[in-house]
């Protein structure tokens, strides 16, 4: 009998291929459409998983997208695919996911309402259901495993660890009572979550890229700063339902990002920091609408002269600046904002009451104006920051706009905080071999005195107070990591609390109240 060696090496490559996994042709649209779109959308912009588009994913820390992909997320319901996609497939899928959207979809009101989910079975209370101080509650950011834990600021029991959209950023934002607090994340998810009750209440998207929140003074509205579409969204924190959505146009009629929107409490006002046009924009939320207090500025024409109407109930005052102006701080009064250069190389101070500049300032290095706090010294109040490029923190006279000192750190930091019953300001060195390291300086010499090392290798960041200022905490910025709980006057290590990836912690009353050394 003739063995026909075609058929038969035809036959036995279609058994061995029978028995082995899958393997892609290496084409990612399809490859999305069958492994990615029940959870990622159709359109790449999310649904029960984050969006993947280059503006949410370059802000994914940890392993990067071929990784995820190929083993996974722990603690997610992300799967890997190496049994269903080989190398190459991967990192085709992987290419795909950075290309930008050939077409943004809106997203108005009516995409945002439509997001909207209340839970059916949260139920308020009037009091909490817990016994520890309603203003000691710390929560903490979980950035390993998207979970907040929530924190009693006295034993330090975690008194409830709940889910969180994807890549929160921006930091939470507390009511003014400290019962509700709200959680957005990258790609525009904007979460209710109830601390007497440890519930959440309710979750809308209300942009498909953000930046951060801000709650009004009154706690009735909560901005959120969009890249994607150039919106800033105000939501009602009541219901999560949108008061209004204003496109972000320049003057001159160039649409721009938002950098981050603040709120200016002695102003009832939000002040925007506009990525692409050289503008600050501040939007009235103001009990006296009809006044239209901000109504885009004044008219000097022989038909009108004074305020121009704005139809809408947050009327919009835009003001030109002598730079980009992408990160801000503002003094007590809320009357002057500082602003760092787009360039690095400095900073300006703009009066916000005339809309003009009043100083320069000297802020090489990029300095993080974002994470800037204040402090009484000399008989004057001092700014300082961290810079992001140069090893060094910045103090600022507030009343001469000068440099007062420039104190070397072993590397550039990301945060710094201290407290009003503190002696110290913490400031950490996020960036660079030194990142295990945290500096504790005197806020009367400028000087440091200690230098902590609570974890060799590891990165170490961000540093909030209890309510007394009697403790403070820092975080180890691992997926195996913790919040560390430091005596705040003898510096000795207290307690550590394991935590996934833990980055931000928030005090109610430290945030509520504007404390001194509290970030604004």
């Amino acid at each position: 009998m003739t063995r026909n060696t075609s058929s038969f090496k035809t036959a036995l490559l279609a058994t061995v291929v029978a028995g082995l996994p899958f393997v892609s042709q290496a084409d990612p649209i399809e490859d999305y459409k069958n492994l990615c779109a029940d959870c990622h959308g159709e359109n790449r912009l999310g649904a029960q998983g984050p969006a993947l588009i280059p503006e949410t994913l370059k802000r994914m820390r940890g392993p990067k997208i071929e990784a995820v992909i190929r083993d996974g997320r722990v603690a997610t319901q992300m799967p890997g695919y190496t049994e269903e996609l080989d190398d190459a497939a991967i990192a085709e899928l992987a290419a795909f996911l950075k290309t930008p959207l050939e077409v943004i979809p809106p997203w108005g009101d009516a995409e945002i309402m439509a997001s909207r989910v209340m839970d059916e079975d949260y139920a308020p209370v009037d009091s909490p259901v817990w016994t520890s101080d309603p203003m000691n509650i710390t929560l903490a950011v979980e950035t390993g495993d998207h979970h907040v834990s929530v924190l009693d600021g006295d034993t330090f029991e975690v008194l409830d660890r709940f889910e969180t959209p994807f890549a929160v950023h921006g930091g939470p934002k507390f009511t003014p009572d400290g019962k509700f607090v709200f959680i957005m994340s990258r790609d525009g998810w904007v979460q209710k979550y109830d601390i007497y009750a440890l519930k959440q209440v309710g979750r809308v998207r209300a942009g498909l890229n953000s930046r951060n929140i801000a709650m009004s003074g009154d706690g009735k509205w909560l901005a959120v700063a969009n890249y994607l579409p150039n919106t800033l969204t105000i939501l009602s924190t009541e219901d999560l339902s949108v008061a209004e959505v204003h496109d972000v146009v320049g003057k001159d009629g160039t649409p721009s990002r938002i950098a981050a929107v603040y709120q200016a409490p002695p102003r009832e006002s939000f002040v925007l920091a506009l990525k692409d046009v050289p503008e600050i924009w501040e939007v009235s939320y103001s009990k006296y609408p009809d006044l239209n207090i901000f109504a885009g500025g004044l008219a000097h024409d022989y038909r009108i002269e004074g305020p121009v109407p704005q139809d809408t109930d947050f009327p919009v005052r835009k003001i030109s600046t002598p730079d980009y102006m992408d990160d801000f701080f503002f003094d007590q009064s809320y009357e002057y904002v500082m602003g760092a250069s787009r360039k690095g190389e400095g900073g300006l101070v703009m009066d916000l009451v005339i809309g003009q500049k009043e100083a320069d300032l000297d802020l090489p290095g990029m300095p993080h104006l974002g994470s800037g706090i204040t402090w009484e010294w000399n008989g004057t109040t001092v700014m300082a920051t961290p810079h992001l490029k140069d090893g060094m923190v910045s103090v600022i006279d507030m009343e001469s706009w000068q440099t007062v000192k420039k104190i070397k750190t072993e590397g550039p930091g990301f945060f710094m905080r201290s407290h009003k019953n503190s002696p110290y300001v913490w400031v950490d060195v996020f960036f660079g071999p030194n990142k295990d390291k945290m500096h504790v300086i005197d806020k009367q010499t400028l000087e440091i005195v200690k230098t902590l090392r609570p974890e060799p290798d590891a990165t170490v960041a961000h540093v909030e107070f209890t309510k007394d200022g009697s403790h403070a905490l820092v975080s180890i910025w691992e997926n195996d990591g913790a919040v560390i709980v430091y005596d705040a006057k003898t510096l000795e290590e207290i307690k550590r609390l394991p935590m996934n990836k833990p980055s931000g912690k928030y005090n109610v009353w430290n945030k509520i109240t504007f404390e001194e050394g509290t970030s604004h």
